[in-house]
């Protein structure tokens, strides 16, 4: 589709923008902006706005680093969590495929991201200080490595457990029961649920 065909400036602009949206088209975001012609002004006032106080008024956990309201995200904050576990993740999306497993009561760490030298991304780019912080002033019995089955997942898993090895604490790793080459946000949650449940100890997931 040609937007240039688009007979209004406005619609145009508006197709244009919508189209950066992950997995949008320009047809798809053409019908999208034609829906919301629509609907009643005050609607999408509302959206617009919505979606305006995400970006201006979002935070970021300052224990775990996952998206949250207030300083501590609700997960955080919450004493009936185990406090004792964590799982540390690539990104949000991770804790958020995971809570809807509903077989996991721990605190989580996310990373923000996974070594991928390809990308440019290091060690240095991820938040594994604040972990270590945690490991050294808190009360942490197990840390669990819930990272995507991928090359890049599998090396920051590596970093990570020579980094948690000086402490004294138990390292896990979930369970195989994800395909090599998944990323947790697209596994079931059934499969996931289990690989979470029946985690092992990270030293018997490496293969020499």
């Amino acid at each position: 589709m040609d937007i240039h065909d688009i007979p209004s400036k406005l619609l145009r602009n508006a197709v244009e923008e919508l189209s950066k949206l992950p997995g949008i088209g320009k047809k798809t975001a053409l019908r999208m902006a034609l829906f919301l012609l629509k609907q009643p002004l005050e609607n999408v006032n509302y959206l617009g706005n919505t979606i305006i106080k995400l970006r201006n008024e979002i935070m970021y956990c300052k224990s775990c680093n996952n998206i949250s309201d207030t300083e501590l995200c609700e997960i955080c904050s919450n004493n009936k969590r185990n406090h004792s576990i964590i799982c540390v993740v690539e990104n949000i999306r991770d804790v958020i495929s995971i809570e809807n497993t509903h077989q996991y009561n721990g605190i989580y760490h996310v990373l923000g991201g996974i070594i991928s030298p390809i990308d440019g991304i290091g060690p240095s780019s991820l938040k594994i200080d604040n972990l270590l912080n945690k490991l050294e002033n808190h009360n942490v019995e197990e840390v669990i490595l819930a990272l995507s089955t991928t090359m890049e997942g599998d090396t920051t898993n590596f970093y990570l457990y020579k980094k948690l090895s000086q402490y004294k604490v138990k390292i896990s790793a979930i369970a195989r029961g994800i395909s090599f080459g998944d990323e947790l946000e697209y596994a079931d949650e059934i499969t996931l649920g289990k690989a979470i449940t029946n985690r092992m100890p990270f030293e018997s997931t490496i293969t020499n």
